[in-house]
């Protein structure tokens, strides 16, 4: 990891941590972070606009536009993905297996409930504080892409944004329905091999779905034959197949007075099947159901779910990506602030049981991973020192020359060429309104991003 040597003023790091001590008096005060955090970003917003006119590097923001606007169209194909893949993990056993299923042992989970046996009450109850989130770690970045006005990062600021976009994930919040019995796959190849450690090994061995689907019948045992009233599977929501579980069922049926008959049956329970034109190759992943209506985008645009067990951690990801951006752009003891930050985060994640341990360990590394590989985006290659370099290389002799000579006045006439040589030419496909309008165009759009992305994550 390079650690730059940040400016003097260091004004980044005091605003970063004013920032997030402003946001946490929301716990606090809420009366004075009402009126403390709208002027906190007037004035962040205000001291930015107020760089634009000095900032020297917009050709360079121009050209990194169109990998700024790749890097978006790759992050909502990303998104898009993402909900797909949710969607179907969470749907895929249905309902009843997330309430019946008990969550994994977590070590990690264990030590930090044995340290707050050891610790002092303080130091709990810090740890235990919400200090900071998903989108305050968003924000930081913002921040950090927004100081290359004030040249304590290096430009363009768009392709550290192109860089920051493209490693990263989101994660959704919104939770949705799902069928409460599992999906038809399942159904054969999954649950009747669950809970018997023979029939786990008959079917490696076999390496064929081999047992019975099983279907229980009620039948009132006080009814007139004329009259029975046939309770099948769909009307008790719910399918049983072989196994220790089913054999307990039909002997709580039995003592209930019902009369039990077990048949085999080669029907699953299907799916709800909207007309979604040439989009319904989705239905067997997404599992509609009625109530969400027969729009797949609909449906997809409630596809969360939160963490959903996903291995690893999108959340412990965006923090790590926002910590290596900023001690790679910036540096300094700002930077040890963010990640301790980083810190903070995973722990309450293990704490809170949103994520498991292994979960945030592995985000951890694949979050440096994924911005070492990036490095093409930016920083750029600095293709004016490759200039002057060429030239000075060129003109290596005749300088020596000049400078054995002692003739000063030509050895300032060479330096002289090569700083010309070496200045970026201006395009003549670039007018002057073109770049008056393109600062404009980039600052307003930047700072309405900033204003959704604050709106749409403030609640984490």
């Amino acid at each position: 990891m390079r650690w730059r040597t940040p400016p003097r003023s260091g004004g980044l790091g005091v605003a970063a941590m004013s920032y997030v001590a402003v946001d946490y008096l929301r716990h606090l005060s809420p009366t004075w972070h009402a009126r403390l955090q709208p002027a906190l970003w007037s004035v962040l917003a205000l001291i930015a606009v107020s760089r634009v006119p000095y900032y020297r590097h917009w050709s360079a923001e121009f050209r990194s536009a169109l990998p700024f606007v790749a890097s978006m169209v790759f992050m909502l194909l990303a998104l898009l993905f993402e909900a797909l893949s949710v969607r179907s993990v969470t749907a895929v056993l249905g309902l009843d297996w997330h309430r019946e299923t008990p969550p994994l042992p977590d070590t990690g989970q264990w030590l930090l409930l044995a340290s707050n046996e050891k610790l002092p009450q303080t130091i709990v109850n810090i740890l235990r504080a919400p200090i900071i989130g998903l989108h305050h770690f968003l924000m930081l970045f913002m921040m950090l892409a927004f100081s290359v006005l004030f040249d304590s990062v290096k430009a363009p600021g768009r392709g550290l944004g192109a860089r920051y976009m493209f490693t990263m994930p989101w994660c959704a919040y919104a939770r949705f329905r799902v069928p409460a019995y599992p999906h038809r796959w399942a159904q054969k190849y999954y649950v009747p091999y669950t809970s018997d450690a023979d029939a786990i090994r008959k079917i490696i061995n076999l390496d064929i779905a081999y047992a019975d689907h099983w279907i229980i019948f009620c039948f009132t045992k006080y009814l007139n034959a004329d009259y029975l009233q046939i309770l099948n599977s769909r009307s008790l929501g719910r399918v049983e197949f072989l196994d220790g579980k089913h054999i307990n069922q039909v002997n709580c049926l039995l003592r209930r007075k019902f009369t039990v008959v077990v048949c085999i049956s080669n029907n699953y329970l299907g799916e709800y099947q909207p007309d979604w034109g040439a989009m319904s190759l989705l239905i067997d992943f997404l599992r509609p159901t009625a109530s969400e209506g027969s729009s797949w985008y609909s449906l997809l645009k409630k596809a969360g779910g939160g963490c959903n067990d996903l291995m690893y951690s999108c959340h412990m990801l965006v923090a790590v990506l926002t910590a290596v951006a900023w001690t790679e752009a910036y540096g300094g003891l700002s930077s040890v602030f963010v990640w301790l930050l980083v810190m903070h985060s995973a722990q309450r994640e293990i704490r809170e049981r949103h994520h498991y341990t292994v979960d945030c360990i592995v985000a951890v590394y694949v979050g440096i991973l994924l911005w070492k590989m990036t490095g093409f985006i930016w920083p750029p290659k600095d293709a004016r020192r490759d200039r002057w370099l060429s030239k000075l290389e060129n003109i290596q002799s005749r300088l020596i020359q000049a400078a054995k000579d002692s003739d000063m006045d030509r050895v300032r006439e060479l330096l002289k060429e090569v700083k010309v040589s070496s200045q970026e030419k201006s395009s003549g496909r670039s007018s002057k309104w073109v770049m008056w309008v393109f600062p404009c165009a980039t600052i307003f759009s930047a700072l309405t991003i900033v204003l959704l992305a604050f709106t749409w994550t403030s609640d984490g």
